[in-house]
């Protein structure tokens, strides 16, 4: 199984991003666009960034009724990203309609992700707030397992429901985590948090860093440095 580090660009505009992709003069690090990036930059900063030798994981998030995010995921088809997600909690249905429109004409398709709880979210804010009875891990798997139903390749989750959703479905479906911070790091507005070392440990294919490398004093080592604690 591929594992590799995904450096969240969570800049607000074109100039920011590019400078800081300039930076790595040695390497073509996996990226990811959000929606602050995409909203602000539209589909041409993708094409951008993959015309440079990237590749992308686009984070959008979608989730809405299961034939608007169908067609949606058409279009976003079109721009050739390696990895895009939706909320899970959209249903079965809506999963498998996002997995039809980002398949493409010729049958290929991108690595399509389900998203089970945010790294934001606390289990007491998900039973107070969003009525959800099942603890945090029974809650992860249970969304996994349906992502899985639907013919996704993996979720996105925290690090630290990663061997679950392993071993509830199986070592070949991808665990992409969030909630990444080294051990000597702000933990910022994530509760739900691991270093990359145990993230490794813990079953994660692909972990997501974006503050601790773009904010540090220098963002390369520090991604080096990651790519050492999560590689080894």
């Amino acid at each position: 199984m591929a594992q590799d580090v995904i450096i969240a660009l969570d800049f607000a505009g074109r100039d920011a991003t590019l400078r800081f992709l300039d930076s790595f003069t040695g390497r073509k690090p996996y990226v990811k666009i959000g929606m602050e990036l995409y909203y602000a930059e539209g589909p041409e900063i993708v094409r951008e960034i993959k015309k440079r030798g990237h590749r992308i994981f686009l984070d959008l998030k979608l989730h809405d009724i299961p034939n608007t995010v169908k067609k949606a995921m058409r279009v976003l088809s079109g721009l050739d990203v390696d990895m895009a997600n939706l909320h899970a909690a959209g249903t079965i249905a809506m999963m498998e309609a996002a997995k039809e429109g980002f398949t493409r004409e010729d049958g290929s398709c991108g690595t399509l992700l389900a998203v089970t709880q945010l790294t934001s979210t606390s289990e007491e804010r998900m039973h107070e707030e969003l009525l959800i009875g099942a603890t945090m891990p029974e809650t992860v798997a249970h969304y996994a397992e349906n992502a899985k139903k639907a013919g996704l390749a993996g979720v996105v989750c925290s690090p630290l429901e990663a061997a679950l959703v392993k071993e509830r479905c199986g070592a070949d479906f991808l665990t992409v985590t969030p909630g990444i911070r080294f051990a000597d790091s702000a933990v910022g507005d994530q509760v739900r948090v691991m270093t990359p070392a145990r993230a490794r440990e813990n079953g994660s294919d692909y972990i997501v860093v974006g503050r601790p490398i773009t904010a540090a004093d220098d963002p390369v080592a520090a991604y080096e440095r990651c790519i050492r604690e999560f590689l080894g």
